[in-house]
């Protein structure tokens, strides 16, 4: 199970527990017990808690959240073969046995999450009983409440019942725990955020890319959003609309962090914080996010990078041509989030192909860029209170709040009349305003519209696969597999199933 990734991070950061007196811990061996004694020790080790968000929205986040729903799909090049762990997640099929699954993308969304849940417990954990300035102290506590919180609110939206971990785990036993029920797990998120929301400065007074007060009232009036507790979502989320620390940027494109301009801008409540270079902390995703095959002037046209290089492979995140039908007409973010290339090697006589347009950005090397992905931003809090606010009865202030994210979009106000229509509305503007952002499978699954959405999808991609990217050749056509699997929840991991005894 999980314990993998405890045992993990244990390997790489060399924390140990120690609550023996009589064991002795070497002074040159870097521990809990040797490590943890200054401010800038907890700072350090916050700032390592954030690392694996990196790796984990360059991969599964996307894979997991928009690749499964019917925003993009793959596009298969039959030159390269299949990529099976990629698309059975797009075309649901994600194979099952005894509950689990060997798909590697399901496995690295859940070693990810659990390693920022082992390096908050390890700041967590310590952080009380050792003495540093207290409003330092406090940001770091708070930081580390709203990871751990992240974490587990993508892990239980994933799988439903997981292990909930809240103390470190310092060696094999114990690392392995029975599945938590849901509302336990949900229980513990809103505690998590619930303590950390004073404990956190606003945005103005916070690092950068740090997160802030905003961030966990959004956090959490999502979560209350999710188990649809909607006067407690206003609550929390409404002190961030007059808080003054954010505001919609003045154009669609503007909202969207770039290579090395842009980022952490008025709009943004949390994003995740690329770097270009050679430190490690680069990002590839907009690579992976392509049809393929490109060749070298087909890469340098899209990214003006110094080396350009052929790409081969399968695409994927290919824009459906359900998204692209989605926005009105006139909507300014159809052509700053999608725009269409050439792919020269693609078969057949239309070389023209989507691709997602809104977080490209010109950079130096390639497969190497720093263009931060965007969490939050204030255009879905507007959303979030809107929704909220809705369910109570309170259509005309929500229609207020989802007019100014419209209007941005260059759209008049909505017509809609009334709460179910209203309602309606809201989910359809999330789809548009929100799109690749990895919202959509959870917009489909928390309002249970798997059976009204996604299979008249699966079944447009049968009957019209050239539509959906497959090449007009023999053979080239969906598996007899596909949209067999349309569970709310993704089966365990088979590869973590193997070291626990409770699934």
């Amino acid at each position: 199970m999980k314990k993998y990734s405890i045992l993990l991070l244990v390997l790489l950061m060399t924390f140990t527990s120690c609550d023996d007196f009589l064991t002795i811990v070497p002074e040159t061996q870097l521990s809990s017990a040797t490590f943890f004694k200054t401010e800038n020790d907890f700072v350090q080790a916050v700032n390592g808690a954030y690392a694996p968000l990196r790796a984990y929205y360059n991969g599964p986040a996307w894979l997991l959240g928009e690749l499964h729903s019917d925003n993009t799909f793959y596009m298969r090049n039959v030159l390269f073969g299949a990529v099976e762990n990629a698309e059975n997640l797009a075309d649901f099929s994600v194979p099952v046995s005894n509950g689990t699954t060997p798909n590697s993308n399901v496995l690295g969304a859940w070693r990810g999450l659990y390693l920022i849940i082992a390096r908050a417990n390890q700041v967590l954990a310590p952080i009380d009983a050792v003495n540093f300035n207290q409003d330092s102290k406090n940001n770091v506590k708070g930081q580390a409440l709203f990871l751990r919180a992240f974490a587990y609110f993508h892990l239980v939206r994933y799988f439903g019942k997981v292990p909930l971990h809240l103390t470190p785990v310092p060696g094999r036993e114990g690392a392995a725990l029975p599945l938590s029920e849901e509302a336990a797990v949900f229980d513990q998120i809103i505690k998590d955020l619930t303590d950390a929301i004073p404990l956190l400065p606003q945005k103005s007074a916070q690092l950068p890319g740090r997160v802030t007060q905003g961030a966990a009232r959004t956090l959490l009036g999502d979560v209350f959003i999710y188990r649809k507790r909607w006067a407690d979502a206003e609550q929390v989320l409404a002190p961030v609309v007059s808080s003054g620390q954010y505001s919609l940027m003045s154009s669609y494109t503007m909202a969207f962090p770039k290579n090395t301009t842009n980022k952490n801008n008025a709009e943004s409540v949390f994003e995740i914080q690329f770097r270009e270079g050679p430190d490690g902390l680069q990002g590839n995703f907009l690579y992976q996010h392509l049809p393929y095959p490109l060749t070298v002037a087909e890469v340098r046209s899209l990214f003006n990078t110094s080396n350009p290089q052929p790409l081969d492979g399968q695409g994927n995140n290919i824009p459906t041509p359900d998204i692209i039908a989605a926005y009105e007409p006139g909507d300014l973010r159809k052509d700053a989030s999608i725009m269409f290339i050439t792919v020269s090697g693609r078969p057949g006589p239309n070389k023209t192909t989507p691709i997602i347009k809104k977080f490209q950005d010109n950079h130096a090397q390639h497969n190497n860029h720093g263009v931060n992905w965007p969490v939050y931003r204030y255009a879905e809090v507007l959303l979030l209170l809107a929704e909220a606010q809705n369910e109570q009865g309170k259509t005309g202030e929500a229609l207020g709040l989802l007019n100014q994210v419209r209007s941005r979009a260059g759209l008049a106000a909505s017509t809609a009349a009334g709460q179910t229509q209203v309602r309606e509305a809201i989910f359809k503007e999330r789809r548009v305003e929100l799109a690749f952002e990895n919202k959509r499978w959870f917009d489909i699954i928390r309002t249970d519209r798997i059976q009204e959405i996604i299979v008249p999808y699966g079944q447009r991609i049968v009957a019209n696969p050239l539509d959906y990217y497959f090449p007009p050749i023999p053979g080239a056509v969906p598996r007899n597999n596909v949209f067999t699997n349309l569970d709310k929840f993704y089966p365990y991991p088979a590869a973590e199933s193997d070291l626990s005894p409770f699934f």
